[in-house]
């Protein structure tokens, strides 16, 4: 908000002269009209001072729209700006967060939290301008006017808005359990919505549309539990102080008729108490119901807060390294990594990988090969030992600098919902369409996606879903390609495609290998016949080591597994499904 300080100082500026011309002066002028009307003097003498007394109420008009519009385009331009702002905030900050924030929280709630937030703020200044900073203003103004007119009249409202102010500030603290159960209630619906519409695959697979209908209609039905007790507890408070204002209103009806009749008071003075009245009332009435949303805001943006609060969990360094890989020697140096919950999956764990050779990783589910994956682009940290490239520890470096050496191929390629073109170009955010082309020749991508009617500007929809789970693959790959990093990590990255384009895709991903570094984590046997060196993982350590040749020719581990594989799928006991 510092930021636009400025336009801030003229919303508030802009309100208060638009509040004091319009609610404060105006009426004193009419007072005055009104006691000139209805004093009995020379008629022609009163028409003059009236015309007089008009011309003044045409310029407290012109001055109060200035003010009003001023602040009006003020605050449209303030809102616009800071809003824009949190959201790239939001962002920025959200991003900061390893993979696996993301992986533990659902992405549905997670969007609808960030949009609640910059909405909230929305909201918050709105109150805080227009309602809040209105009513202050007003009700200001329309003390001073009753102590310098009527002081019984000025205390007795100081009085009761003492008591007013005090009993909406009990309810408003009472009512932030409801908003709060209320936003948390609704993120849990927009996290399952998500949720289905992300796997709207399985559920049709499944049919399963009655399950997870019903699913949605038990979180829809807590939701409205809570917004609806929230909403009667609105509505107590409402009729709390409507009695309060039905006292003030007779007692104040009752004095100023009183005043009147002994004189104290014009009938001017009078009717402009009344208009005062009504004023108050509807921006107490209002200020109450503002503070109510002020707060709700307050709330909804406190889930926000409270994931910008959490450390993430891989941190930066506080003096980070210059990049200096190059070559990309990879080396395990007495690396542990236990899970949170005490699982182990690497202990005292080495290995040298020299640069440009290409290593095979191969190991039933929860050797550890992932966990090797995820620690050389540090998704997570090592529990103990360091990892090191070109005798650079990764802790040294910043996350985005390592992860600019080193191009990944998951087994599972998730697209941008963007057109081809900008999915390859992701690689290289300078990329030529040459080079795009080239890549995916050699992907053998460019033939599929010259096929369709919009080419390489075609959109692949959400996570790919319009393209099939080869084409997606061999996108991935053409991604990959074209960041010409110099270590490559292929997590099977052939595991989608048919034979044929797997013939192709294993010519192509061995010109890409050529003087890089490679880690290949297969599952199926075949993809890494060729590398120069295949490590056997088991419970997190090595076991075998050597060419595909030697292996088998050991009889060991790895010609067993070679021998129970059957397309590629291996048990966790080794048997072929």
């Amino acid at each position: 908000m510092r930021q636009h300080w400025l336009s801030f100082s003229l919303i508030f500026i802009g309100y208060s002269t638009g509040v004091i011309f319009n609610d404060i002066i105006q009426p004193l002028l009419v007072r005055e009209v009104i006691d000139l009307l209805s004093s009995g003097g020379d008629r022609a003498v009163i028409y003059g001072q009236v015309i007089t007394l008009a011309f003044y109420m045409i310029g407290i008009v012109i001055i109060y729209n200035i003010g009003f519009r001023t602040g009006d385009y003020a605050n449209a331009y303030f809102q616009s700006k800071v809003m824009e702002r949190l959201y790239n905030f939001t962002f920025s900050r959200l991003l900061e967060h390893s993979y696996h924030f993301f992986s533990n929280n659902f992405s549905g709630s997670i969007v609808a939290k960030s949009k609640r937030f910059k909405k909230s703020f929305e909201t918050l200044i709105d109150v805080a301008s227009f309602q809040i900073w209105f009513s202050l203003v007003s009700l200001t103004g329309v003390v001073v006017v009753l102590f310098l007119n009527v002081p019984a009249l000025a205390w007795m409202f100081l009085a009761w808005a003492s008591v007013y102010l005090t009993v909406t500030f009990f309810f408003i603290k009472r009512k932030i359990f409801y908003d709060s159960l209320e936003a948390q209630a609704d993120s849990v619906v927009t996290a399952r919505l998500s949720d289905a519409i992300l796997n709207i695959l399985n559920i049709k697979i499944f049919s399963a549309d009655w399950r997870e209908i019903s699913a949605f209609k038990a979180v829809t039905s807590d939701e409205e539990i809570k917004r609806r007790k929230a909403w009667y507890f609105d509505n107590f408070q409402n009729v709390v102080k409507a009695v309060m204002m039905f006292i003030l209103q007779t007692a104040v009806l009752f004095l100023s008729l009183r005043l009147w009749y002994t004189g104290a008071l014009t009938l001017g003075t009078f009717i402009l108490i009344q208009t005062y009245m009504v004023t108050i009332f509807m921006i107490l009435w209002n200020l109450g119901r503002s503070l109510s949303k002020a707060v709700k805001s307050l709330t909804e943006m406190q889930e926000v807060v409270d994931i910008f609060d959490i450390v993430p969990d891989i941190l930066e360094p506080e003096k980070p390294e210059i990049l200096r890989i190059k070559e990309g020697k990879i080396v395990f140096d007495k690396v542990s990594f236990t899970y949170k919950g005490g699982i182990s999956v690497l202990d005292n764990f080495n290995l040298e990988i020299e640069p440009g050779e290409r290593i095979g990783l191969v190991g039933h589910s929860g050797a550890g090969k992932s966990t090797i994956t995820k620690l050389l682009l540090r998704f997570t940290d090592t529990s103990s030992g360091r990892i090191l490239i070109d005798s650079q520890e990764l802790r040294n470096l910043t996350q985005n600098d390592l992860r600019g050496v080193i191009s990944y191929v998951p087994q599972e390629s998730i697209l941008f919902h963007r057109t081809i073109r900008k999915n390859i170009a992701y690689g290289k955010f300078n990329a030529t369409d040459l080079e795009i082309q080239e890549v995916a020749r050699r992907a053998h991508a460019h033939d599929f996606i010259t096929a369709m009617p919009n080419g390489y500007d075609t959109i692949v929809g959400e996570r790919g879903v319009k393209l099939s789970g080869g084409e997606r693959q061999r996108v991935a790959i053409a991604r990959a390609m074209i960041k010409n990093a110099p270590i490559i990590i292929l997590d099977e990255a052939t595991s989608s495609l048919d034979s044929v384009s797997e013939s192709y895709i294993q010519a192509a991903l061995g010109e890409l290998m050529k003087g890089k570094t490679t880690i290949v984590v297969a599952h199926r046997l075949s993809t890494i016949q060729k590398m120069d060196r295949i490590v056997v993982l088991k419970r997190g350590q090595i076991v075998e080591m050597g060419s595909h040749q030697e292996l088998i020719g050991k009889k060991g581990v790895y010609a067993e597994l070679w021998s129970h594989q059957s397309g590629g799928f291996l048990s966790e006991q080794g048997v072929v499904f």
